[in-house]
Formats: C-alpha cells, sequence, structure tokens
C-alpha cells in the first residue's frame, strides 16, 4: 500500500472515529451502568489531528519521506492517546463492533471493542482512546468478528497493545450483549 493510501487512511478513520457518537447517549441505567459515546472517552481539549492539521498531505506523492514521516508521527501520537482520567473505575455500558483477539473452541475471551466498522480490520487502527480491550465474563459464543455489541463493567485506563491496535482502556469480566439499538 502506497504512503498516499494509508495518510487517506488514517484520515478517514480520525474523521470516522470523530463521528461515532451516533450509537448511545451519556445515561445512568438501573443496572449500575452508565451509557456512554465514544467521544466520551476522549479528553477534552485532545485533537486526534493536531500533528497534521496544518499539512497538505493530499499534495505529498507515493513514498514522499515527508508523508512517511508525518504518518509515523501520527501513529505514535495516536498510539500514546490519553485515556479520560475521570472515567477510569467507573461502571459504564458501551457499544461498538467487536475485533477478536483471543479465540478458542470455548469462544472468544479477549477482544478489542472500536468505534467503526472497519476499524483495526481493513482501516488502521483509531487512536487509542477509541479502543477498548474487552475480556467477557465467560467466553464468547455465536460472535463474530465485526458485530455489534453492547459491553457493560468497570472501565479502567490500562495501555495495551496488540497486534490490531493500542488500546487505552480495558474491561475486565465484562457483561457481553447483541447490540440493539435503544429504545425512541
Amino acid at each position: 500500500m502506497s504512503s498516499a493510501s494509508i495518510s487517506r487512511r488514517l484520515l478517514l478513520a480520525a474523521l470516522a472515529g470523530s463521528a461515532t457518537g451516533a450509537f448511545a447517549q451519556p445515561a445512568s441505567k438501573p443496572g449500575g451502568y452508565t451509557e456512554l459515546r465514544w467521544d466520551d472517552l476522549v479528553p477534552k481539549g485532545w485533537d486526534p489531528m493536531a500533528g497534521v492539521k496544518d499539512k497538505n498531505l493530499g499534495a505529498l506523492n507515493d513514498g514522499d519521506p515527508r508523508a512517511m514521516d508525518m504518518m509515523t508521527k501520527l501513529r505514535e501520537a495516536w498510539d500514546n492517546a490519553p485515556a479520560e482520567p475521570k472515567l477510569d473505575g467507573a461502571a459504564i455500558k458501551l457499544p461498538g463492533y467487536l475485533v477478536p483477539l483471543d479465540e478458542s473452541k470455548a469462544g472468544i475471551t479477549e477482544f478489542l471493542l472500536v468505534p467503526y466498522f472497519g476499524a483495526c480490520i481493513h482501516s488502521p487502527p483509531p487512536p487509542a482512546n477509541q479502543i477498548v480491550l474487552v475480556q467477557p465474563a465467560k467466553p464468547l459464543q455465536g460472535f463474530q468478528t465485526m458485530d455489534t455489541v453492547w459491553v457493560s463493567g468497570r472501565l479502567r485506563a490500562a495501555r495495551q497493545g496488540s497486534p490490531m491496535g493500542t488500546s487505552a482502556y480495558r474491561l475486565e469480566a465484562a457483561l457481553v450483549d447483541r447490540y440493539q439499538a435503544p429504545a425512541r
């Protein structure tokens, strides 16, 4: 894949990630979990595009070392994206797409939750504060890559690298349900 193609994919992924609040609105639920939007995971003032706003990536040719350098810096910034400290330890419910990391005959025992379809699979990973490492309470059966799910549990700010992307959050012993849109 050319550097210009990578550049465009990263930028599109960032733009898609910033519009991910369509799933849920913040609200306390009877089960004690607060529904979050993906934007809630990003600390106020942090800008995923800060390193490239003043750059004209579209003007760079494939293989241009400046494009590769910018993409490397952007990837480093995204992998180190800060977690929202106010959410550390919060009981939350969040919708998203499932990206399996550890799967056996027993089922999926670890996965990434991502805000948009194709993240970490068909496009570069979003910033770390837009990826949650989920360890379900019990192995999941009947779920596949990119299935939409609700996850509920205690959110922890804990950076973890994986072959699919770096997460800034972790949910342990999480409850996982198939996604159903909230009643309007």
